[in-house]
């Protein structure tokens, strides 16, 4: 077991083709959409980078180049930036990219649901706990959610899934763990369930995006057992890992933006705009306007 080593790499899915969000995705990937000045991805590494991750690795699709270029430097666009004295903005382009060869990019040749994709970078992770953060999610809270998963982790090891609370009415939505005895910042998982049947959900608290796996999770996903949509399903193979290993919840008591549905791009838009103090009051003045004419 590597129950107690260092959470060093995390694992971020990009293959999907971004169907909900056409035609504006048909060349430009999803998670890069942005959230008013950052592409949804930037933001889901910069958790990761705060809870003191430092190896991102991208499992990519075909037409998601654009996704390397990002996290690289552009020294034409660098160039002109220092030419024109532009020091913040050279700031906050040196300041979004990982280390030198601490970026690594593989590819996901079918789409073959979530779990495949994580499979797919078994090469690289190695032998070692990672960090899964789902890249349609953004987080938004003081305290990086990632940031408080690794604390957690750290204080009783095994597995850690991030959980929020959804009305015990829309369970059935969801994926869903059942809650045990609590522990330091969270409480034991006794169980997960994909989107249960209405009233038989063992709990309100659903999964919400973000993961700290055991390394043993790719030798379940090796063996490629399809789940619901017939697809390799992650939810499936955490489950075979739970009769083995510990799995504990942290309930994450910030927002949650799914920015892979129109509706939660548009809120995360809203939102980080109105934390913006170099153009909220416009935007502010602007959505009561609106919203008196709706």
């Amino acid at each position: 077991m590597t129950m107690t080593k260092k959470i060093r790499k995390a694992v971020l899915p990009v293959a999907g083709l971004g169907t909900r969000f056409l035609p504006a995705t048909k060349a430009v990937p999803k998670e890069m959409l942005t959230v008013v000045d950052k592409p949804v991805v930037q933001y889901v590494v910069e958790e990761a980078m705060d809870a003191g991750i430092d190896h991102f690795v991208f499992v990519t699709g075909r037409n998601k180049g654009v996704i390397e270029d990002h996290f690289d430097i552009q020294p034409e666009l660098e160039d002109t930036l220092r030419s024109r004295g532009k020091t913040a903005e050279l700031k906050t382009l040196e300041d979004m990219l990982p280390a030198a060869g601490a970026a690594s990019f593989t590819r996901q040749q079918a789409p073959l649901g979530l779990g495949h994709a994580v499979w797919c970078a078994r090469d690289i992770v190695g032998d070692e706990p990672f960090a899964l953060l789902l890249p349609d999610m953004i987080m938004r809270a003081d305290t990086g959610c990632m940031s408080g998963m690794v604390k957690l982790y750290e204080k009783v090891g095994g597995n850690i899934v991030s959980v929020g609370q959804c009305d015990p009415e829309l369970a059935h939505k969801y994926g869903i763990v059942g809650k045990g005895e609590d522990v330091d910042g969270g409480f034991r998982i006794t169980g997960m369930v994909e989107k249960p049947e209405k009233g038989t959900a063992p709990s309100n608290y659903f999964m919400n995006g973000r993961y700290i796996l055991q390394p043993d999770i790719f030798e379940i996903l090796s063996r490629h057992e399809r789940g619901a949509g017939n697809e390799i399903q992650v939810t499936d193979a955490m489950l075979k890992l739970a009769e083995a290993q510990p799995f504990a919840a942290y309930p994450f008591a910030g927002e949650t933006y799914d920015c892979g549905s129109k509706d939660g791009f548009i809120l995360a838009n809203v939102a980080y705009a109105l934390d913006r103090s170099d153009i909220k009051p416009l935007v502010a003045d602007e959505l009561k306007r609106l919203i008196g004419r709706a």
